[in-house]
């Protein structure tokens, strides 16, 4: 099963192509999104594959913000990150990464986290922010209000919104940042 979403991006002018495929082992997702923000024309392309529990496992990432590219790879092996060939010792009791600007990698924590009605989680993702450059562990804050709708938050209060999610846990609407513009689900056959 595939789904291909795409999403617009309001703060940071982009538009995203997003495709979610189910696997034996997971989910592998294989994302691009192009945008405008503080002058600078950027594009970001993101690997991810998760175990079948939606931790994170693998990630690629490829940045190029005016003319100046980027890229990383993080693969978490026997419970440890390695972050561009080094062991990140800091970073291991994280399971989840949070890429800014997208709004599917709520969706990993969204569908590990798994919720019931008003249970509310604090959880440490390491939060990729490509337009500031920058890569760092984040505390953060997930509450289920209802079926569709997760309240998040900054562990540290500077930010926090009201998400509306569809059935699969992919984001419809985050007010002021993003919104699903097109899903398409389909079934596929290897080749």
């Amino acid at each position: 099963m595939q789904t291909n979403i795409i999403w617009t991006g309001k703060l940071c002018h982009s538009i995203e192509n997003c495709l979610l495929t189910k696997t034996a082992s997971g989910n592998e997702i294989c994302s691009t999104i192009i945008g405008y923000y503080n002058n600078e024309i950027y594009k970001v392309d993101y690997q991810i594959k998760t175990n079948n529990n939606w931790e994170t496992v693998f990630l690629t990432l490829r940045s190029r913000i005016d003319n100046a590219d980027k890229s990383l790879i993080l693969e978490r092996k026997d419970g440890i990150w390695i972050l561009d060939g080094m062991p990140r010792q800091e970073f291991a009791n994280i399971f989840d990464i949070d890429i800014y600007p997208t709004p599917f990698t709520n969706t990993l924590a969204i569908n590990r986290l798994k919720l019931k009605d008003s249970e509310r989680q604090v959880i440490e993702v390491l939060y990729f922010d490509i337009p500031e450059k920058e890569v760092k562990p984040v505390k953060q804050i997930y509450t289920r209000l209802k079926e569709d709708r997760y309240l998040f938050e900054n562990f540290d209060k500077s930010f926090k919104a009201e998400i509306k999610t569809d059935g699969q846990g992919l984001v419809v609407d985050y007010p002021n940042l993003f919104e699903m513009a097109i899903k398409n689900e389909t079934s596929y056959a290897n080749l």
